[in-house]
């Protein structure tokens, strides 16, 4: 195995064999050349070196040394965090696109006309929930990474489940009530296939017309999860009451509190935050600590509260994969979470307090509940944040 350091590289480079960077996230496959891009992202996190078992085999393209720009703490320059392009060949994050493309499978027949079955759904509802238990930190952080900018409708309903089964999961709710609840959470926009376009993509406000057809979305995916694809009551309920609110100024039959189902109280805020965290064609997403900072300010009139005292627990007040800066002037990331002290989760430092990016090597992981001298400033926006 041959190391070489990340400032030796210059974009062109080939690999005989595929590039990891650690573990199996690969960095770039074999007999593909490197990308200025790829050099980046080992700059902006830290990466000092990678390793390689085979040969360089080829270099086209190499510019000249003083023509590589290089990420330096001293100097301002905005830093791309998103680390899509090593995801992509990873387990987890072929799951979740996996997850998208069934859905968006589902969805584009639905609205073709053609024939879809339930136990298409539930199949899906199966697989996330297997691929929840194995990868349930890693989905967060692609929920909040929004690298997947296709297949909006299935991504969003994805999400919407994915953070529906956390937090029933919390609630303790038995297994066959949360099957029911990522399925009501899958198709609980369904219906949005049949409003206009010019109505779901328009950029700016809508009239009171066409607000009242968006508010009728859940109408029309009531009667497809009930005369298309004949589905359970139960999963009919959540996507027909996902818009009800607390405090009964809701829509589209008014209920209150508990009169509501708790899948569909689930869902609203699983729902809320995720639109909230997504990047839309009419405005920028919202940072994961400012979204979790709005539903608790809710105060009971949208949500229930023991619905977002449970999400708050599986999402903390900093998100997985939220970039921090702590009370020394250090960045990190937020790597997990403390259900019980979601103030306090565990990082990684990105850059110490004195501008210093740490050693790949030795990337230290610190437990905010154990250092008490130490605790989280602010949240950043990764794509604003300069070093």
């Amino acid at each position: 195995m041959k190391f070489i350091n990340t400032v030796e590289l210059r974009p062109g480079l080939i690999f005989s064999t595929p590039v990891y960077t650690e573990g199996e996230n690969l960095l770039i496959p074999a007999m593909v050349p490197l990308r200025q891009k790829d050099i980046d992202f080992l700059l902006a996190w830290g990466i000092d070196f990678i390793n390689i078992e085979g040969d360089i085999i080829e270099a086209e393209e190499m510019p000249k040394p003083e023509e590589i720009p290089v990420v330096s703490p001293s100097k301002k320059g905005t830093i791309r965090f998103s680390i899509s392009d090593v995801r992509q060949n990873s387990g987890p994050y072929r799951a979740y696109k996996n997850l998208i493309e069934k859905l968006n499978s589902v969805f584009t027949n639905l609205k073709s006309g053609a024939d879809v079955e339930m136990r298409q759904v539930d199949s899906i509802c199966a697989l996330l929930l297997q691929d929840l238990r194995d990868h349930p930190d890693s989905f967060i952080d692609y929920i909040l990474g929004g690298e997947i900018t296709t297949n909006e409708l299935a991504k969003s309903s994805v999400n919407a489940a994915i953070l529906s089964a956390l937090t029933a999961q919390e609630l303790k709710l038995p297994n066959h009530k949360i099957l029911k609840i990522v399925a009501g959470a899958l198709l609980h926009d369904v219906g949005m296939l049949r409003l206009s376009k010019g109505i779901t993509e328009k950029k700016g406000g809508l009239s009171e017309a066409e607000l009242d057809q968006i508010k009728s979305h859940p109408m029309h995916t009531s009667k497809i999860v009930t005369k298309e694809l004949f589905g359970p009551h139960e999963v009919n309920l959540i996507a027909l009451q996902h818009h009800e609110r607390w405090d009964g100024k809701g829509y589209p039959d008014k209920l209150t509190g508990n009169a509501i189902d708790i899948g569909a109280r689930i869902l609203s805020v699983a729902d809320a935050f995720e639109a909230m965290v997504s990047k839309k064609s009419y405005r920028n997403s919202m940072l994961g600590y400012q979204a979790v900072k709005n539903l608790l300010a809710d105060n009971a009139r949208r949500f229930d509260p023991a619905v977002i005292i449970a999400f708050t627990k599986i999402m903390g007040i900093y998100p997985i994969g939220s970039i921090v800066r702590l009370n020394n002037d250090s960045i990190a990331r937020v790597v997990k979470i403390h259900p019980d002290a979601p103030i306090r989760p565990v990082i990684q430092l990105l850059m110490d307090e004195n501008g210093n990016i740490p050693d790949s090597r030795n990337i230290e992981s610190i437990d905010l509940l154990t250092k008490k001298g130490l605790f989280i400033k602010e949240a950043i926006d990764p794509s604003e944040f300069s070093k």
